[in-house]
């Protein structure tokens, strides 16, 4: 009997209304900020005919999805405004034969993190951040990386791209699951280019994902490879080419959090936190071609999405390609570990903020969306990430 009546329950409260519900419990026992009224507080089915005809205010906004309060970046240790732009080139040297060694260390760790503000998750992750660092080299460098874990499961990394089988970080091939306590080492050589991610390929593989064990993975085209506008192409994707300085280029790993650990996510986000984007909105100078590498990392939906307001974008899926794959688009669609390029520029609109966000209304509504903050004085994005304690 208490099955069947934890089963009604379950299957009878909606996510929203448990947030709802527990951010109430947070607020008041914490007295911690919450995510605003115009999320949590949608009027119930039947009030829709008066609620569509009130007066347009505050409360019902678009734009005014929002969290109260904020998440503090030093107390979490990482900011999701500075994880736009925190490339990891790792250390570099040259190999005898001529070619580039990368060098990366990687610690896998158990945190707990804020994901909006007096809302914790329990996560894994890689470096004390989730997402997991964002990892850059160009093709056809030697990638090593040195992986510890100190966390409290045996854990993997498994990089998408072209490797040996024993590289392949996953159960009982090569070092398999690395156990706490140990480390191992991942080498290959970087291929193909393109927008790629990594993650934890250990078992149960759903938990050890949606738990903050993944990252995105860039490998910049070589010019060198290709002749005439694919090699201009290749210039303006490679971040030793003065051409790639020239574009704003920016991160976003979407992410969602199951909070009460029901298979179902009660948060959504770009790198983690919700609605950072729209509290802090993305500076982005009108005449500058904006790059936009995106990752679906989420657990649990079989697809994200992304939307622009008020323009289009190129796509290039995967990143595989120097000429777009879908052109002139304001909406793209990813399943769980695709990836792709946007690439757009604001010349000739009018200063303002335009929204971005999933197109899927309830994870809009749940944390994923934000701005693109358009104006002439916008400074460099580099320049925007908080000081965190080293």
């Amino acid at each position: 009997m208490r099955k069947l009546l934890d089963r009604w329950f379950f299957s009878s409260v909606s996510r929203r209304d448990w947030l709802r519900a527990s951010i109430a419990s947070v607020a008041g026992l914490a007295g911690a900020g919450s995510l605003s009224a115009s999320v949590s507080e949608s009027p119930p089915q039947e009030e829709n005919e008066a609620y569509d005809s009130a007066p347009a205010g505050p409360s019902r906004m678009h734009g005014q999805m929002r969290t109260v309060g904020s998440v503090d970046p030093a107390r979490n240790g990482f900011d999701p405004m500075a994880m736009l732009t925190d490339f990891d080139y790792g250390e570099t040297s040259t190999m005898d034969d001529g070619q580039t060694l990368r060098e990366y260390r990687v610690v896998a760790t158990d945190k707990e993190i804020e994901i909006a503000p007096g809302m914790t998750f329990p996560a894994w992750t890689y470096d004390n951040r989730v997402p997991g660092p964002t990892f850059r080299c160009v093709e056809g460098d030697r990638i090593r990386i040195e992986f510890v874990n100190a966390g409290s499961h045996p854990h993997t990394i498994h990089f998408h791209g072209i490797h040996s089988a024993k590289m392949d970080g996953v159960p009982n091939i090569g070092d398999g699951m690395i156990d706490p306590g140990d480390r191992t080492v991942y080498e290959f050589d970087a291929e193909p280019f393109g927008c790629h991610l990594y993650h934890c390929h250990s078992t149960p593989l759903k938990r050890h994902i949606h738990k903050g064990l993944y990252g995105a993975f860039i490998i910049d085209p070589d010019p060198a490879n290709y002749e005439g506008e694919k090699r201009e192409a290749a210039k303006a994707r490679n971040h030793q080419y003065p051409e790639c300085g020239e574009v704003s280029e920016m991160v976003m790993v979407m992410n969602g959090f199951d909070t009460n650990f029901d298979g179902d996510n009660e948060i959504y986000a770009a790198n983690t936190v919700a609605f950072e984007f729209a509290n802090r909105p993305i500076p982005v100078k009108p005449d500058q071609l904006q790059r936009v590498y995106l990752v679906n990392a989420t657990e649990f939906d079989p697809i994200n999405s992304f939307h622009l307001h008020a323009n289009f974008f190129d796509y290039y899926d995967h990143g595989t390609s120097l000429v777009p794959d879908r052109e002139t688009i304001d909406t793209v669609m990813q399943c769980q570990a695709q990836r792709g390029i946007l690439e757009f520029s604001f010349e000739d609109f009018e200063p303002g903020q335009y929204m971005f966000h999933a197109h899927q209304s309830e994870f809009a509504e749940l944390g994923w969306m934000g701005f693109f903050d358009v104006r002439e004085d916008a400074p460099p994005l580099e320049e925007m990430g908080a000081d965190l304690p080293a």
